[in-house]
């Protein structure tokens, strides 16, 4: 019986999903900061005790086929300016003002490098080359730099940084201690943008140290284990690869791309043109679209608004979850972006924390149930609740609780669904898939705002992150400027591309001819970017010589097993029925109404073809989703939760 995990680790929480055979087993557990490895061991532990009745995690590793891994390190990484200490060594004539076009890439030019900057003059002679750049490294390293980037710049940068690493070689060779890693900008990427260039090649060297040491260390765990086959690291760009064939730049934003994964996987199983995607959880909600089957991308992707060389699938990230705090600031509610985070958490949580959040609301509404909250493993205190919210709401805005209550929902969700609504799309014409601990808790009301008329709640809305990850394949893109924009040079640049497809396909396990391959040319035309896929014949479009930034694109592709989607052929089914209630205080107008009692069905006894109507609580171990009066719900045949409006 085939086993594959996925394990997404996330800022507060790390999520495992295990399908064994036909089952799907889930885990969470806290995220350790100080020590990746610490939650990555553990929630192989909690994941394998409820496969087996018991912690065995030997046995896990031992049965397991392929792990897929995600892990927002690098994201962390640079929100908090936490890595080595840069140095940048720029072609002698280049302006370091050029690379700063932003506030945003100011401030983390200053965090990674400061005043480490050196320039070169690479036609000198050997001889003196050598001397200089001796004593460009030599200074580098006696101001702090513990890592260096190479970024010349201009049409002879390949041949340039090349005779920079030939020298470099001679003097600090790699197999001294005191060798200083150096980073080559071509070897990366040959993006003709300079400024994008080098801020990929900066990116990637800050993040490397950590996500390496990381990386190795719990790829031992799986080697100790005698685990059958490597660790399995997922990327920004939808593929997964070997650790010691993982860009670490590539890192960046894997989870919330994991989930845009998912999401894509169900919006083409469904037949749906267009999905909407709202990931809510502790401290962000992320934001994407499906369009017609493809997650949208960027081809030049922004890390916060600093544009790098690689694509980057189009997520919004919100500063808003279930542990953002609001606060009273010059006489209006704000709600975010600051988090209490899981520790100390809400006020309800019992940890220490002091600050209000949307979820101590919802405990005091009723729609949390104090001791069922995470599969009844945290027990949440509505006084802790209560004294917060009028501590830090009522009081300064001089109202009541129950008013306190009704206008921090409010700008909750007017917050999400003003980003969800600046999309770019007619999205009442699109399906609201809402994921994230917290996402099926507001996505009616979401939709309501947006004018959106289905809802899709995926059985493993919980852990939607890791279990999209799962849907991904051992797979390289390659990216290649095409210079000579004919059937020769396209010719010469798919076989380099080639060639380095076979090398990293041979690094994972596999010959090439195991592998499918995609090529595609992209290029800019009248101010817009277009893509077209080439043919078995290799001829160059029409129209291309008069194109700019043309590129060859090639996808590499060794396809591995994924979770088996079954076919919604539900004919329809009798009615949920639940002997449970939830007392829950609704909104009536503008004021809570007194608490009443709505039907709680358990989604653990929900069956393919039950359905119900609102108003009504539907609760799953890790999620709670609230169906509105004028919403009905249905179950279909991979026990996703399918919400409809209905006036």
């Amino acid at each position: 019986m085939s086993m594959l995990i996925s394990i997404d680790n996330g800022g507060t929480l790390t999520d495992a999903c295990v399908i064994y055979g036909a089952k799907v087993f889930r885990a969470k557990t806290l995220t350790t900061p100080h020590d990746l490895t610490q939650c990555f061991v553990q929630v192989l532990k909690d994941v394998s005790e409820r496969i087996y009745g018991e912690p065995r995690m030997d046995s896990l590793l031992e049965e397991v086929d392929y792990i897929r891994y995600s892990t927002t390190q690098g994201t962390n990484a640079v929100v908090q300016r936490k890595g080595p200490r840069l140095g940048l060594i720029l072609r002698k004539g280049q302006k370091v003002k050029a690379l700063v076009r932003n506030k945003d890439e100011g401030d983390l030019l200053e965090a990674m490098v400061g005043e480490r900057v050196a320039f070169v003059d690479p036609s000198q002679s050997e001889e003196k080359l050598e001397t200089s750049l001796t004593q460009v490294i030599n200074d580098l390293m006696a101001a702090g730099a513990n890592r260096l980037v190479v970024s010349l710049g201009g049409d002879t940068l390949v041949a340039d940084e090349g005779k920079i690493k030939r020298v470099a070689l001679v003097r600090y060779p790699r197999h001294l201690l005191g060798a200083v890693p150096m980073l080559y900008s071509h070897q990366l990427s040959d993006d003709g943008d300079d400024a994008r260039r080098t801020w990929s090649s900066l990116i990637n060297a800050f993040l490397h140290p950590a996500m390496e040491r990381f990386l190795y260390n719990a790829e031992n765990v799986l080697r100790e284990a005698r685990a059958r086959n490597p660790l399995l690291i997922f990327c920004n760009d939808g593929t997964s690869s070997r650790v010691a064939k993982t860009v670490a730049l590539k890192t960046w934003g894997s989870g919330p791309r994991g989930g845009m994964e998912g999401a894509r996987t169900l919006a083409q199983h469904y037949n749906k043109t267009t999905v909407l995607t709202m990931d809510i959880g502790g401290t962000t909600t992320d934001i994407g679209m499906v369009d017609r089957g493809s997650v949208r991308e960027q081809r030049w992707g922004s890390l916060e608004d600093i544009q790098i060389s690689f694509p980057l699938c189009e997520i919004d990230s919100l500063g808003v979850g279930g542990s953002s705090i609001f606060k009273v600031v010059k006489g209006k509610l704000q709600v975010g972006p600051e988090s209490v985070g899981g520790a100390p958490g809400p006020a309800c949580f019992g940890y220490g924390g002091k600050e209000a959040t949307i979820t101590d609301v919802n405990l005091l509404l009723g729609i949390l149930d104090g001791d069922s909250y995470f599969g009844g493993t945290i027990k949440l205190d509505p006084a802790r609740a209560k004294a917060a919210i009028e501590e830090n709401v009522a009081k300064p805005l001089k109202i009541s609780l129950d008013e306190a209550l009704v206008r921090m929902e409010a700008a909750y969700i007017e917050k999400i669904s003003n980003a969800m609504a600046s999309m770019g799309a007619d999205v009442s014409s699109a399906a609201l898939l809402a994921y994230g601990g917290a996402g099926p808790m507001t996505a009616c009301k979401v939709a309501e705002k947006l004018g959106i008329k289905e809802i899709i709640v995926p059985r493993m809305a919980a852990v939607f992150s890791a279990f999209g990850i799962g849907f991904s394949d051992i797979a390289h893109n390659y990216d290649a400027a095409l210079t000579q924009a004919d059937e020769g040079g396209l010719r010469d640049v798919i076989a380099r591309l080639s060639k380095r497809a076979e090398r990293d396909m041979f690094a994972e396990g596999f010959d090439l001819s195991e592998c499918s391959i995609d090529k595609t040319l992209t290029f800019t035309q009248n101010g817009e970017q277009a893509a077209r896929r080439l043919n078995g014949d290799l001829s160059v479009p029409d129209g291309i010589k008069q194109a700019q930034d043309v590129r060859v694109q090639l996808r590499a592709t060794r396809a591995i097993p994924h979770f088996a989607l079954k076919q919604n052929d539900t004919k329809g089914g009798k009615s949920a029925s639940t002997k449970q209630k939830r007392s829950v205080r609704l909104l009536e107008g503008k004021t809570l109404a007194p608490a009443k009692a709505l039907p709680l069905y358990l989604h653990s006894e929900l069956v393919p073809g039950n359905s119900g109507s609102g108003p009504a609580v539907v609760e799953e171990e890790y999620f709670t989703c609230v169906v509105p009066d004028g919403w009905s719900f249905s179950v279909n045949e991979n026990y996703d939760l399918v919400l409809t409006q209905s006036n």
